[in-house]
Order: C-alpha cells, then sequence, then structure tokens
C-alpha cells in the first residue's frame, strides 16, 4: 500500500518564540481588559456588568421577589459569561455583602457568608437574590441611548459595553483584581465626599489633589473601624494613586473589660481571637486572664478582652495587640483603572474624577439627544395625526376609496410615510374630538420639552446644571455619614518580649556534651544535678530570665540566646547544637550571663586574655560571633565576671603555681588575644608541657576556694598577699599536696 503524502500547502508556518509572543500578549491583554480591571466609567468588571444587567432583565429590581440565585447564576453564564459557575456566584455573593461593599448591589436573603468568613455562603440553590435601589444608579439609564451595545460570546444577543452610572462607582465600592504584569487596589470611599469632590471639580476643573482632599478625606470602609494614616500620607497617596494606609479597631472599656466593636476591613474576629489566644498559649501575653466572643445580630462585632488585674495599663496593652494581631492592618493602594480610551493605567485622585466627569457629561449629552429624537419623532407624527383630525371626512373618504390609502393620504396631504401609517393605525374610538385636545395639549408639552433640551444641548453651562442637579439628587438619595473615623495616631509598639516575661533569678548550667538547660533561682548547686550517660557538669551562670545567656566554644566564638527560651532543669535540656552552628569539631567551654555593661575576663590555658563587655559578645546569628583570637593549639578557660576596678585576678597553672595581680593591669577589648596573664616558659609554652589550669576575678572581700580533686582549700583575701605580682609573672608555688589544682572558685565575704 502506498503511503499517504500530506500536503501542509495553506497551513501558516510561524516560529516558535513568535508565536508564544503573541499567544502571551492576547492572554494578557483578556485578562487585563476583560477579567481583573475595573472600567473606570462604571467600576464594574465583565462579570460583575453582567450580572447586574442579567438580574435587570429578570426583573429583578429592588421593590420585585427574590429569585433562587441559580437562575440568575444560569441566565449569566448561558447569555453573557461563559465561565464557571462558582466564580461567577462568588462575584454575585460579594455584591451582596454589607462588609465587602461599601453600597452593594445585590439584596441577597439566606446565608450570603459573614465576617469571620465571607466564603461560608450557602449554596446559590439555597438562596435568592434581587437588586439594591443603588443598582438603579448603573441601570437607570440604561435603554435610553447613553452606551454602546456589543454582541454577546455567541453573537445571539446584545449586552450594554459599559453602564451608564450616574456616580463614580470606581470610587465609592472600590475595586481589587490581579491581572498579568499589574494589579489594582481602589479603597471604597463615602458616597457623599466623593460627589461633593465632584461638584467642585465641575465649578472648577483646575482644582488640585490638596483641595479635592479637603472633600474626599480618606477610604471610608465598610466595616468602619479608624484609620490612623497621617493625612499628609492620605493627600500623597492620592496625588500619585498609589501607596498605602493604617486601619485600627476600634475599641472602648467597660466595667475594666475591653470591648473591641469594630474591625479592620476583611478582618475576621475569629481569626483575631485566635492570633490573641495562641500568644496567651506561649505565655507571650501574661496581662490577659480571658477572651470572649460576644458577637451577634444586634452587634455583629462585640470581642471581649478580660485583663488579668485592675492594674494592667490597658492602653499599653491594646497597642501590643494592635502591633502583634490583626486588630490593625496595612492597606496597598493602586488606582489602576482602564480609562475611557481603553487603556489600563495608575490615576490620581483627580484625574480619575475629572475622566468620570468626561463621561457622565457625554452620557448626559447622549441621553439628552436621544430624548430629543423620540420627542422630534413623536411630533411628527402628532403633526400628522392632528392634519388627519382637521380633515377627518376626507380621510376616511381614502381609506375607505382608495386601493393604496398611505400614498393617498401622503399625496393629499403632503404627509410622510410615518405620518401616513401613524394615521392609518388610529383606532375608530380615537377619531372623537376629545382626542383632537388631547393631540394638541402633547404637542405643546412635547414642544416646551423639545425647546428645553435643544437649549441644553446647546449650553454647556446648562448641561453642567443638569450634571450637577442629578449628582446632588443622587446624593441625597443614596449618600450616607462616613462610618470609618480618621484619626491620626502613632504607629503601635509591641511589648518586647523581656517585658512581657517576668523577671525572675535562674541559673544556666552547660554541660561537656554541650546540654544546656536553665533552673529557677541561685541556689541551685549544678553539679547535684542528673546528666546523661557519660555527660558532666561544665560551667554555670547566674542571673535573671530577661537577660541573654551567651556561650563561648573552643574555637573562640560566642553565641547568644535569650535566657527564657532554654529548657527547664528539670530535665536534662536541650542540645545546643539545635540553636547554634558552631564549627565543625567545636565543644562549649562556658557560659556567661548579666547586663549588657556587665565586664568578664576571656581567658585561654596559654596565658593569654582580656577584659570584654558582655554586650560585645552577643552573637546576632546561629554562626556566632568570632572573640577570641586563640594561640595555635590553645583553648579558652571559659569565662569570670569582673565584680569591680578593685578586684584581683587569680591564675593557677598546672605544676601549682598561683598569681594574682589588678583587674586594671588587663586591658578592655571588644575581640583579641588579650594579653599574657601567666607567665610560662616558652619551651614549655610551645610543647604544652604547663598550662594555665584557670583563672578567678576574686573581689575585695572574697576568698578564692582551691580544689584539689575532692579537698577544697580555702584563701582569704590577706592570704592571697602571699601570691601577689605583677601580670605575666610565674607566681608563687602552693602548698606541697595542693599544687595539682582542678579548677579554682569564688566565695563571697560572710559580711
Amino acid at each position: 500500500m502506498k503511503e499517504q503524502q500530506l500536503d501542509f500547502e495553506g497551513i501558516e508556518r510561524r516560529p516558535l518564540k513568535a508565536f508564544t509572543e503573541k499567544a502571551y500578549l492576547d492572554y494578557s491583554m483578556y485578562v487585563i481588559l476583560d477579567r481583573a480591571l475595573p472600567q473606570l466609567a462604571d467600576g464594574l468588571k465583565p462579570v460583575q456588568r453582567r450580572i447586574i444587567y442579567a438580574m435587570s432583565e429578570l426583573g429583578l429590581a429592588a421593590g420585585s421577589k427574590h429569585k433562587k440565585s441559580a437562575r440568575t447564576v444560569g441566565d449569566v453564564i448561558g447569555k453573557y459569561h461563559p465561565h464557571g459557575d462558582s466564580a461567577c456566584y462568588e462575584a454575585m455573593v460579594h455584591m451582596a455583602q454589607d462588609f465587602s461593599y461599601r453600597y452593594p448591589v445585590v439584596d441577597g436573603q439566606g446565608n450570603w457568608g459573614s465576617t469571620d468568613d465571607p466564603k461560608s455562603f450557602a449554596a446559590m440553590r439555597y438562596t435568592e437574590a434581587r437588586l439594591r435601589p443603588y443598582a438603579q444608579v448603573l441601570l437607570a439609564e440604561l435603554e435610553q441611548g447613553t452606551v454602546e451595545w456589543v454582541p454577546n460570546f455567541d453573537g445571539t444577543l446584545d449586552e450594554p459595553q459599559l453602564m451608564p452610572a450616574r456616580l463614580p462607582n470606581v470610587l465609592l465600592n472600590g475595586a481589587a483584581g490581579i491581572a498579568v504584569g499589574m494589579a489594582t487596589d481602589i479603597p471604597p470611599h463615602n458616597l457623599r465626599e466623593v460627589v461633593a469632590a465632584c461638584l467642585r471639580l465641575l465649578d472648577d476643573p483646575a482644582t488640585s489633589v490638596e483641595d479635592l482632599c479637603l472633600e474626599v478625606r480618606g477610604p471610608d470602609l465598610p466595616s468602619g473601624a479608624e484609620i490612623i494614616t497621617p493625612a499628609a500620607e492620605l493627600r500623597q497617596v492620592y496625588a500619585t494613586g498609589s501607596g498605602s494606609f493604617r486601619a485600627r479597631a476600634v475599641y472602648e472599656v467597660e466595667e475594666g473589660e475591653v470591648i473591641v466593636t469594630a474591625l479592620p476591613y476583611q478582618v475576621s474576629g475569629s481569626k483575631v481571637l485566635e492570633q490573641i489566644a495562641s500568644q496567651m498559649r506561649a505565655k507571650k501575653l501574661p496581662m490577659v486572664e480571658d477572651l470572649r466572643d460576644e458577637s451577634d445580630h444586634e452587634q455583629p462585632t462585640r470581642l471581649v478582652i478580660t485583663p488579668r488585674s485592675s492594674r494592667v495599663d490597658l492602653s499599653q496593652l491594646m497597642d501590643h495587640l494592635f502591633a502583634t494581631t490583626d486588630l490593625e492592618r496595612s492597606y496597598r493602594v493602586n488606582m489602576n483603572v482602564i480609562g475611557l480610551d481603553g487603556r489600563p493605567r495608575v490615576m490620581d485622585l483627580r484625574a480619575m474624577l475629572l475622566e468620570w466627569i468626561d463621561f457622565r457629561t457625554s452620557t448626559v449629552r447622549r441621553r439628552l439627544e436621544w430624548r430629543l429624537e423620540k420627542v422630534l419623532a413623536r411630533l411628527h407624527v402628532l403633526d400628522g395625526l392632528l392634519v388627519a383630525f382637521l380633515n377627518l371626512d376626507e380621510v376616511i373618504r381614502i381609506v375607505r376609496t382608495e386601493d393604496e390609502p398611505k400614498q393617498a393620504l401622503m399625496d393629499r396631504f403632503q404627509l410622510s410615510e410615518i405620518q401616513a401609517e401613524a394615521i392609518l393605525e388610529t383606532r375608530l374610538r380615537h377619531l372623537a374630538r376629545l382626542e383632537e385636545m388631547k393631540i394638541r395639549g402633547e404637542q405643546q408639552q412635547l414642544s416646551e420639552e423639545r425647546d428645553s433640551l435643544q437649549k441644553t444641548l446647546a449650553s454647556k453651562a446648562r448641561l453642567k446644571r443638569l450634571v450637577r442637579d442629578e449628582l446632588e439628587r443622587d446624593a441625597q438619595q443614596y449618600g450616607d455619614e462616613r462610618r470609618t473615623r480618621l484619626v491620626e495616631r502613632a504607629a503601635a509598639q509591641a511589648i518586647s518580649e523581656d517585658e512581657l516575661v517576668s523577671s525572675e533569678p535562674i541559673t544556666v548550667v552547660l554541660s561537656h556534651a554541650g546540654w544546656v538547660r536553665s533552673a529557677k533561682g541561685h541556689e541551685i548547686d549544678p553539679r547535684q544535678l542528673s546528666y546523661k550517660t557519660g555527660d558532666t557538669f561544665r560551667a554555670a551562670a547566674r542571673g535573671r530570665s530577661t537577660q541573654q545567656a551567651v556561650f563561648l566554644d573552643s574555637t573562640g566564638r560566642c553565641y547568644s540566646l535569650p535566657a527564657r527560651s532554654l529548657p527547664s532543669a528539670r530535665g536534662q535540656g536541650e542540645p545546643l547544637s539545635g540553636r547554634i552552628d558552631p564549627p565543625d569539631g567545636a565543644s562549649f567551654k562556658g557560659v556567661l550571663i548579666g547586663e549588657p555593661q556587665d565586664r568578664w575576663l576571656l581567658a585561654c590555658d596559654a596565658g593569654q586574655g582580656f577584659v570584654t563587655r558582655l554586650e560585645s559578645l552577643q552573637g546576632r546569628n546561629r554562626s556566632g560571633k568570632a572573640i577570641f583570637n586563640l594561640p595555635q593549639g590553645a583553648e579558652p578557660l571559659g569565662a569570670s565576671p569582673v565584680p569591680g576596678d578593685d578586684a584581683l585576678v587569680c591564675a593557677v597553672s598546672s605544676e601549682g603555681r598561683l598569681l594574682a595581680f589588678p583587674i586594671g593591669e588587663l586591658p578592655e577589648m571588644d575581640k583579641g588575644r588579650g594579653n599574657l596573664i601567666f607567665g610560662i616558659p616558652g619551651r614549655k609554652a610551645r610543647s604544652r608541657e604547663e598550662l594555665m589550669v584557670d583563672v578567678a576575678v576574686v573581689p575585695r572581700g572574697g576568698r578564692l576556694l582551691v580544689h584539689c580533686g575532692e579537698r577544697r582549700m580555702t584563701l582569704a583575701s590577706k592570704e592571697l598577699d602571699a601570691y601577689l605580682g605583677a601580670r605575666g609573672q610565674r607566681g608563687a608555688l602552693l602548698p606541697r599536696g595542693w599544687r595539682k589544682v582542678d579548677r579554682l572558685e569564688i566565695e563571697a565575704s560572710p559580711s
């Protein structure tokens, strides 16, 4: 069988790059123009416009009976919007929620969601809907020649390209959407304020944005609350068309309890309570005892926060909650709309209102022209009817005797085809003398209307006055008072965790294996705690729960962790390696805790060291901070607190030599190698035959404890005089039997 030859003639061949580029651009423009961004003229996206139009076609006006939402959605997706029913229904629900729309368009009956969960609405088969009175702002002039009509997706019906909005709905209800490469976020505004700004521009088109902001003071959110952004920043937002503002919940105090009565826009009360409860469970909110949600139908928002006692500063508590929960939120503003030229762009307040006024003026002009055309057509018909009444007998004769009465009437009385047709369609009952009077009365009335329409169309001032009067009338009918208060407030500050955590004495314990834990109080003996098998006590430091604990490793790096975050000493603790990232093979040598200005002595077994402040050792990340520049082969000995300028540095070597000298002989440094503390001969230092075993800083009046295995020798302040010398000397030998020193400790004076 001969192989079939495929003929590719007539098939377009294009480079893949060009094809994909065009396909993506086409998709982008579709999303931008037909889905995500609103039109400046009516403030609607295509799906919203089609829902409103379909509901009007179904006769669902404000005074009609509700109909099932599924009926509306079916008409919308079947006739005008060939997309998913769930997305269409969700858009319809959004226009019905009074907590989402400042001026809702749809009047819903049934479960249409709540502020806690806007998407908890019932299925479309359960809910019913009709239009609200506000919908007339969009629909009232639709059939009066005001807008262009375009075919629907299959060409069987016509739909309006725009709604002839009588008010700037794009600012009143706002909009939000994400397109390809651009987005829009327009907050809702108060109707009366926006109309006042329009009237000001009608009077003086050169009015500045700053002057318009005297009328439009800021967004007006459906949920109320407060906008705390300064007026100067809001003016900047309106001047550029982009920026942000902050909204804050409103609360009052009743019988010592905080009652939240209004939440920011699109904030869930249940989520706010969960955020507060989460802090309480984490013990980050000790001043709050209880939370309750007492919201009901009469009080849609009533969240009760009970403080632990009357001594709690409620304003400080609320500032903390504003900073750490959704009780205060920031909202982005990006006034990106599709202009009258069909192009999307970000517009400032003045440009947006001026362009909308141009649209409204054009709409009113088209409405007047359409009406004038209808009036002139009717007057033309009435002129013909009046001729018929004045010559009634002749008209009757022509109708009875002529084969073509229409043409005969046109020839006999110089009538047009339209006039002759109207005469022939007149019923016999209308041939009474009374009808002539009605015709003359209608003629007079329409003549007056014609003259008025012609004068208005011929005069820009009269047309502007008409637009102004209609705006004022609509503002009176649909406007209301501002819901969102504008109050300049400083940004909320969260209470630091150190302030939230009670300051308690603690002892931080470090083991040889690098496990750490925190015990309450300073009386605990860390050596008596239980350790994991093979692990023993390494070091301990006493401080408070609000301080930072600093850990020193064998490479000379320091790491810091909040003491409050350390595990309890009731267990065996946790490995530090799970919290920080020391170098491979490094071990932990010591722990420090105290106030940032506290001084500590760092030393290594090579006999060198320096004094530093605790704040210099606090690393800000998991990898720590390089502090001690150790000599080759040397290891740190831990750290000793410096109790005062008159303290003595006591160092002991592996050969049993003890040296004491004033702390002032050591330099204070942020980091480095430091100076020589204990003099070890160079040969022994290089071979590490002799090492500095330990070092301690003894306060005036304190005593030094020298530990040799299980034995302990106490050296009082006077006894230390025998070991005094200069920094860097070798010191004096300890008594026989006390030269194998394990460690040094400080014992405070009994006085």
